[in-house]
């Protein structure tokens, strides 16, 4: 791995932030300081290496490459572009990777910025689960150019297992955007196969497992359908409703400014927004089967 950047500077230690930010800290090989408003995981981190920062300004000073892994791009607006952002002090040569799931303008729109300021931006995705985050295995879409891909990838390897480079900056977020559109829609569409077939006689279960074992296999089956669905576990401090809605938003968007109407999407957004009215807004999102079934 090249040591020409030392210090890795990690911004937003939620449930996918924190174990990404252990695992760099843990197998990168390089120093890394991190900032989140919670100190409770800043206390846990500690044990694997990483070094708190006092605020965003003392982060930028004490790193090379900045990571930022945040809820969205409300967030990722104020980290950036707000009052003590990290705009205001980053250095030419740095390189900023952010993780957040965002909107594509928006990220294209701060990637200008700092390359105004001579520092490069990646847009880095991830996708997978929160176990697949704390294992390292997570999938990862990075969006900008060649060299700055290769550069950032070692480092993306300390965190996933599939690294893909999608094209120009911005491309990494239209990936995962289609990404999630495509999984919320594929969960609807399991969600109505069980309340069906519960409706008709046929043992929940067996559908599933009957389903795997044919064209309509899917990681949403194996994973949301069978984890989640079949035995109604809904957790909260997992993907919440309310960050499916949020991202599904994003893609709605995306689909507007290309022209698309995108009619399924709409329809499992109105789910999505029915299954935060009914109380599930902060739990697991396959909790839109209670919408669904009668």
């Amino acid at each position: 791995m090249s040591t020409e950047n030392t210090t890795i500077g990690f911004i937003g230690l939620g449930v996918m932030g924190e174990p990404i930010c252990r695992n760099m800290a843990i197998r990168s090989g390089r120093k890394v300081v991190a900032f989140d408003l919670r100190r409770e995981p800043l206390e846990r981190l500690a044990a694997s290496g990483v070094t708190a920062a006092a605020d965003i300004a003392d982060l930028v000073n004490r790193a090379d490459t900045i990571v930022l892994s945040l809820p969205g791009g409300d967030q990722l607006q104020k980290v950036v572009q707000g009052a003590g952002g990290i705009l205001e002090y980053v250095r030419a040569g740095m390189t900023v990777v952010d993780t957040t799931t965002a909107p594509v303008d928006l990220t294209r729109e701060l990637a200008r910025e700092f390359a105004a300021r001579g520092v490069a931006f990646a847009d880095a995705p991830i996708a997978r689960t929160r176990a697949a985050a704390e294992e390292g295995t997570l999938s990862i879409m990075v969006g900008g150019d060649a060299e700055v891909f290769e550069r950032i990838r070692p480092l993306l390897s300390a965190a996933a297992t599939d690294i893909t480079h999608c094209g120009p900056v911005g491309c990494g977020q239209v990936v995962k955007l289609l990404n999630n559109m495509v999984l919320f829609e594929t969960v609807v569409a399991l969600a109505e196969a069980l309340s069906i077939g519960e409706g008709a006689g046929v043992d929940p279960t067996l559908l599933l497992e009957t389903l795997s074992k044919g064209s309509a296999d899917s990681f949403a089956l194996r994973n949301h359908g069978m984890k989640a669905m079949l035995p109604g576990v809904f957790p909260e401090n997992a993907f919440p409703t309310e960050y499916a809605m949020k991202d599904l938003a994003y893609a709605l968007r995306l689909a507007d400014d290309v022209g698309v109407e995108a009619r399924s999407a709409r329809l499992t957004g109105e789910l999505l927004q029915a299954t935060r009215d009914k109380g599930f807004g902060k739990v697991y999102f396959p909790a839109v089967l209670n919408v669904v079934r009668p």
